[in-house]
């Protein structure tokens, strides 16, 4: 490679780790093991001006000059570099309340998932908290800035954290997740118990009282002037369109408006119609789609009762996948992926291996409330997630080692991350992987959250859509429950745009394959298509575009 560019990739990584300590510790990089991020808006000028920097200087670069490699470098570290300076320029961080992501939420997942090796490791996490309870009151701070320019949340978005962080707050301090988080193997009970001691009273005196200022915040000040759920979306804040199309525009990382977004989901809406009717009909003796999704959505005998069959399922899943990823993917992750359960933060999602090799990957199934899941459901979550879904693609990332720069393994490109995870729920179905047609059923489940998202995100976001409207869209076009349809919901006007990414870049990887496949005919191999695909760590769909283009061009005779 390129040594400029190889040089500017290495500085640009250790920026962002330096600046993302959370990050760099999940990765089993402990340096800043005793810092979190710093929320200020001081420090968000600083990071919008750096990333600019590092965009321009990799712009500077000549692409004719660099072989292939270079070039998917040098495209990503350009898009990782502008796209969120961009993003960061609209200052969301003064209306970020956010019941599914918000500070309140990610911890108590985040924190049990730090790895602490060494004496010197627990006495830095004492640091870490410390500065959590910095970054409480840095966040208040920035929603200070918000009220004092008009740019204000949601109704939903205040209660809904409102109430998370009064349970945080009922929560005994020596019962908190900050007490009970990882401590060194080599500790006795003493010595964990005097830590935990220790932990305890920085909760007590810092973080408890942090989030105590913060709730009386969104109480006081903040819910007397909140947005009507009726206006919930960013069309109703003053620079709301724009904050909207620098957001698709990075999560989908392609040149993508709102309307033609909105298009393709009621496009796809009709198709999955049709499938629910050749599929799901046989099995539940109705064509009627509205029966259909009645069924689903409220037979007892199609939802779990326990967290531990919601666990067993998923790792049966995982065990199917095992046998059956040879015949379909070269390149295999040495890393394996287990399940855990969780009682916080979303439904499902996935953890990939730290790059140390500390911990594997994990995929984390909520089971809060069992009957929430489908017995359909739990597959293509399983599939999606974990195997052959992330954790084949950041696993396999993670272990690219020097033969690509590390911000490359670790790139956060949402319409590739997930537009495969989406693809592998379809492709467990070419793989064989589903053990029955109900469970086939669970694929078009998922495939109708997906497609919904793009409907009801830029219907509130752009079209002005109230959350009742979304709520209903779903509820009508999908079998999933209200309280999951409301959570899902809330997360895309929590965290805008991100969810049109799944399906965007879903359509996006099956449309490369099918025209690889019409050019090469017998040619083509799915391995070494899944191969390209996965063999170079994250990248933009463009990039991604021109990879699969020059694949089937070098293999064509």
């Amino acid at each position: 490679m390129n040594a400029e560019l190889n040089s500017l990739a290495d500085e640009y990584w250790e920026y962002h780790l330096r600046t993302h300590p959370s990050t760099a510790h999940m990765q089993g990089d402990y340096r800043f093991i005793d810092q979190v991020e710093d929320g200020s808006r001081e420090a968000e000028d600083a990071d919008i001006a750096a990333r600019r920097a590092f965009a321009a200087r990799a712009r500077a670069i000549d692409p004719s000059k660099l072989d292939a490699a270079g070039k998917i470098t040098r495209e990503t570290l350009i898009f990782e570099t502008e796209s969120p300076a961009d993003v960061n320029e609209m200052r969301q961080a003064e209306f970020g309340i956010d019941p599914i992501f918000g500070l309140q939420a990610v911890f108590q997942v985040a924190i049990p998932q730090m790895t602490v090796e060494t004496t010197e490791h627990a006495e830095m996490m004492l640091d870490k908290y410390r500065g959590i309870a910095t970054m409480i009151d840095q966040s208040s701070q920035r929603l200070r800035e918000g009220l004092a320019s008009g740019r204000v949340n949601a109704e939903f978005a205040v209660s809904k954290t409102i109430e998370q962080i009064d349970a945080i707050l009922d929560t005994p301090a020596d019962q908190s997740v900050f007490v009970h988080a990882q401590t060194p193997e080599s500790f006795s009970e003493d010595e964990k118990a005097a830590w935990q001691d220790k932990a305890a009273a920085v909760v007590s005196e810092s973080i408890f009282p942090a989030f105590e200022r913060y709730r009386d915040l969104l109480r006081d000040e903040i819910a007397p002037v909140a947005r009507s759920n009726d206006e919930a979306g960013l069309k109703y804040l003053p620079d709301g369109d724009l904050v909207y199309t620098r957001l698709l525009q990075r999560y989908t990382t392609l040149p993508m408006q709102a309307e033609e977004i909105h298009q393709i989901g009621l496009a796809q809406i009709a198709r999955l119609d049709d499938e629910y009717r050749e599929i799901a009909g046989p099995i539940l003796g109705t064509t009627d789609l509205a029966e259909i999704y009645k069924a689903l959505r409220e037979d007892p005998d199609l939802h779990h009762t326990t967290g531990e069959g919601v666990v067993k399922q998923s790792e049966d899943a995982f065990a199917a996948a095992r046998a059956a990823m040879g015949d379909w993917f070269g390149i295999l992750p040495k890393s394996d992926c287990y399940v855990q359960e969780t009682k916080h933060g979303a439904v499902a999602f996935y953890y990939p291996p730290a790059e140390d090799g500390s911990r594997e990957g994990t995929f984390f199934m909520n089971t809060a409330d069992p009957t929430s899941w489908g017995t359909y459901e739990v597959q293509a979550t399983a599939f999606h997630e974990g195997i052959p879904g992330h954790h084949l693609q950041l696993a396999i990332a993670m272990e690219l080692g020097d033969k690509v720069p590390s911000f490359q393994r670790h790139a956060l490109i949402s319409a590739y991350a997930e537009g495969w995870g989406l693809y592998t729920e379809r492709l467990a179905d070419e793989m064989g992987l589903y053990s029955s047609e109900l469970d086939r059923v669970g694929m078009l489940s998922a495939d109708s959250m997906r497609a919904c998202r793009l409907v009801v995100d830029t219907g509130m976001h752009a079209l002005g859509w109230s959350r009742d409207k979304g709520i209903e869209y779903m509820l009508s076009n999908s079998p999933m429950a209200r309280h999951a349809v409301e959570e899902e919901i809330d997360r895309y006007l929590s965290f805008p745009g991100q969810a049109v990414s799944y399906m965007i870049g879903r359509i996006e990887i099956q449309r490369m394959r099918a025209e690889a496949e019409a050019r090469l005919g017998p040619l083509f191999d799915i391995k070494g298509f899944h191969d390209t695909v996965l063999g170079s760590g994250l990248v933009t769909l463009p990039t991604l575009d021109r990879m699969v283009s020059e694949w089937v061009e070098a293999t064509m005779p």
